[in-house]
């Protein structure tokens, strides 16, 4: 059973779709019970927002990103395109292409890794598989996340550790822990609707902090992630 199963229709799906497959047997049981249940309440909250509410805080999450200096002095942005209730992604890759970065946009991989290739604006994309938009441009490799200055990541909640709550798959896990292996040091930040910055998420010992987490109000910045 994927993530999509705990909320309802396609935005559910979608909301799912950025991490792939589930978390081998190396689990902890009881993190994974609270990580689910805490993210069947979140996807239950993004489910009621209305289209109007997206589009208010994309706006708000474009101006405070493009603030980032880790952004504003980018050449390289691994990024996502939203989908569903994720926090509107699409202008901001734009504003970044504008200003002259490079932004990488992954591939969904069968093994649910994740492969990636440059974005070349939004006639560039197609539907891929879990409702998901991808380049249609020449496949770089997985290994490529590594030379981003700073990668944006999808997640549900980020607490005030910078401990990131994902969908549960672990796609972005494995570009994690190659980018940590790589020695590469980008500025990992998340995207994330009003409420979605917590007192604490749920962690394990496979779980890495993030540099920061903008959400509608602001940048929230935290300590440095280990490694």
């Amino acid at each position: 059973m994927t993530e999509a199963d705990t909320g309802s229709g396609a935005d559910a799906e979608a909301d799912a779709a950025h991490e792939g497959g589930a978390h081998g047997s190396g689990a902890h049981p009881a993190a994974v019970a609270r990580k689910r249940a805490l993210r069947r309440a979140l996807l239950a909250a993004r489910a009621r927002l209305v289209e109007d509410d997206v589009r208010r805080t994309a706006g708000a999450l474009v101006r405070h990103a493009l603030d980032l200096p880790e952004l504003a002095g980018a050449r390289t942005v691994a990024a996502y395109v939203s989908v569903g209730r994720e926090p509107d992604t699409r202008a901001l890759l734009e504003e970044l292409r504008e200003r002259g970065a490079r932004v990488l946009l992954p591939v969904l991989l069968p093994d649910d890794d994740l492969d990636w290739a440059a974005y070349e604006g939004a006639e560039s994309l197609s539907p891929a598989r879990r409702g998901l938009l991808e380049p249609a441009g020449r496949r770089l490799g997985p290994d490529a996340v590594a030379g981003a200055d700073a990668v944006l990541l999808p997640g549900l909640a980020v607490d005030r550790r910078g401990m990131r709550l994902g969908r549960g798959g672990g796609s972005y896990d494995r570009v994690l822990a190659r980018v940590e292996d790589s020695g590469s040091r980008p500025a990992l930040v998340v995207l994330l609707h009003a409420g979605e910055l917590l007192d604490e998420v749920p962690a394990e010992p496979h779980d890495r902090p993030v540099h920061a987490a903008v959400t509608p109000e602001g940048v929230h910045r935290f300590p440095a992630p280990r490694g």
